[in-house]
């Protein structure tokens, strides 16, 4: 049976195709191109463009030189928020931040940090420390912004203190020697120590990862700020 020579040269390797070229009388430069066309074109893979940031550094946050450490593990994205339960714009934002979480990826940590700047406000800072080292603290949180902003409670006292913690079956004696404890105190003394490191001057103000710092007058708004945060952990899972 005779046999195709076109077949039979598409299934011979070029190194054997070239060399029998030359038997049969083709110049070089012909062998060349026919060598050429024979050759497997390169693959080049499709490179995705890197996603467009709706959020600019300088503008919407900035960028803290040197990084600063944070207080969660080393696989986890922090998310560290300043605040001051006086602060009506920490009472305004501590919805949008309360629904935020309830989504929290496993990847990123939240805490909250209070600023003490004056005597008032290392006062409510041991509110926040008390109601945690109790076992109180998620229940807490929100009232204690209410009593202050709602009730129009200054708990600028700790009298006044004391008396809230009672309505959470917290006795006097437990809360004197908590909110007096050792513990509370160091604490307070980390709180103050990150918040200098972080160079806050305003509450609310965020931190992720001890990199990057946004509050809502740059974002525009608390919605944004939250989506500024969102971006913030993407960008650090991303190693930017």
């Amino acid at each position: 049976m005779k046999t195709n020579n076109a077949f039979r040269i598409a299934l011979v390797p070029v190194a054997v195709l070239t060399a029998g070229l030359v038997a049969v009388g083709l110049s070089a430069q012909e062998r060349s191109v026919v060598a050429s066309a024979a050759e497997p074109a390169p693959i080049v893979l499709a490179q995705a463009a890197p996603a467009e940031r709706q959020f600019e550094l300088g503008t919407h946050f900035e960028r803290l030189s040197p990084t600063q450490p944070t207080s969660s593990g080393p696989d986890q994205i922090e998310v560290a928020e300043v605040f001051w339960y006086a602060c009506p714009h920490c009472y305004t934002f501590d919805p949008y931040l309360e629904g935020w979480k309830e989504d929290l990826a496993a990847d990123v940590s939240f805490v909250r940090i209070p600023a003490l700047w004056n005597e008032l406000l290392q006062l409510h800072g041991r509110i926040y420390y008390t109601a945690e080292a109790l076992g109180k603290l998620d229940e807490m949180h929100a009232d204690v912004f209410r009593e202050i902003h709602v009730n129009r409670n200054g708990l600028n006292d700790p009298t006044l203190i004391r008396d809230l913690f009672a309505n959470y079956d917290v006795d006097a004696t437990t809360f004197d020697q908590t909110f007096e404890s050792f513990a509370v105190y160091t604490k307070i003394q980390r709180a103050d120590e990150l918040a200098r490191r972080y160079r806050v001057s305003s509450v609310p103000t965020v931190i992720v990862n001890g990199k990057y710092t946004t509050n809502a007058t740059m974002a525009g708004s608390y919605p944004n700020l939250i989506a500024v945060i969102d971006q913030l952990i993407e960008m650090e899972r991303a190693g930017e």
